[in-house]
């Protein structure tokens, strides 16, 4: 199975395209293009060893967030600052998600409060233990048993999943496999020094660093040389209270690992739904003048 992160494929798709052009006016018709041509390319490159596309999608108000309100807080501030209309932009995204779900075979799956990371995180994870899954979350999904799985995302977060051995990586934007050969030891130092861009400080310093505008406590590699080890005992062994509160917070946040029950659950029971046909593409190619791509109807 091929998981797509739509958002970080499409819109690093688009940053591209655009450069550093000023003003820039979405058009509906071009960027539903891209898209579609983007996925048509991705099933005809890989589909014949990793299987179907599964559309894996953002919802609004993360659960992260909900924990830990700093989250991404200053995504909108960064928007705002740029030259793109986001609002535009982001509402196109979610119609052609619309599209895709209703016209196409793909499964799609978007959870509530859940981000295309959790989906990816769960669906990578079930792959390797579905009993366990399967048990625990009383659905049925034998059948994904040991699959192939490739991660169509250029984000580094997915790293960590590589410690699985039938999970492969490929970044279509910059057209390369991301590729770490100590997927492990990456996580714990992601835990450790956090993600600035996902305002996630590094464990040692205080929530709303980046809110307040003040600068975070280094982290010396002589400090990150002492978290060594099992991952789960490394709370255990040296830190203090403050650095063990933060080390959790990190984790919870960053290691997938730490996706709540509930979420997993509702991913699960979205993508054991009933296979769709491909008996509406047709229409739905002559409806939006895609005519190019229907001639490669059958790649999709």
């Amino acid at each position: 199975m091929i998981l797509v992160d739509l958002n970080q494929v499409m819109i690093s798709n688009l940053m591209v395209q655009i450069g550093g052009k000023k003003d820039v006016e979405i058009d509906e018709n071009i960027f539903r293009h891209m898209i579609l041509s983007s996925l048509k390319g991705a099933r005809k490159k890989f589909g014949g060893t990793y299987g179907e596309l599964v559309i894996c999608c953002d919802d609004r108000n993360f659960w992260r967030r909900q924990r830990f309100h700093p989250y991404k807080a200053s995504r909108k501030k960064q928007r705002q600052q740029s030259n793109v209309d986001w609002s535009a932009l982001f509402t196109i995204l979610n119609m052609v998600r619309e599209e895709i779900d209703t016209h196409f075979p793909y499964k799609v799956v978007r959870i509530e409060s859940a981000e295309a990371d959790d989906v990816i995180g769960t669906l990578c994870q079930a792959t390797v233990n579905p009993e366990h899954f399967k048990q625990k979350y009383n659905i049925d999904i034998g059948y994904i048993e040991k699959d192939p799985v490739l991660i169509l995302s250029g984000d580094k977060d997915f790293i960590q999943l590589h410690r699985y051995p039938n999970i492969n990586q490929y970044d279509p934007v910059q057209k390369k496999r991301i590729k770490n050969n100590n997927p492990e030891r990456y996580l714990i130092e992601h835990i450790a020094k956090g993600d600035r861009g996902d305002g996630v400080p590094n464990f040692i310093s205080p929530d709303t660093v980046f809110i307040d505008g003040g600068r975070q406590k280094p982290l010396r590699a002589k400090y990150l040389s002492k978290l060594d080890g099992n991952i789960d005992q490394i709370e255990q062994s040296f830190l203090d209270e403050e650095e063990k509160r933060g080390w959790l917070r990190n984790r919870m946040l960053i290691d997938l690992d730490f996706i709540p029950d509930n979420i997993r659950q509702a991913i699960l029971r979205e993508f054991d739904k009933p296979e769709k046909g491909r008996d509406k593409m047709f229409n739905y190619f002559v409806k939006h003048k895609l005519k190019h791509l229907m001639e490669n109807i059958s790649e999709f």
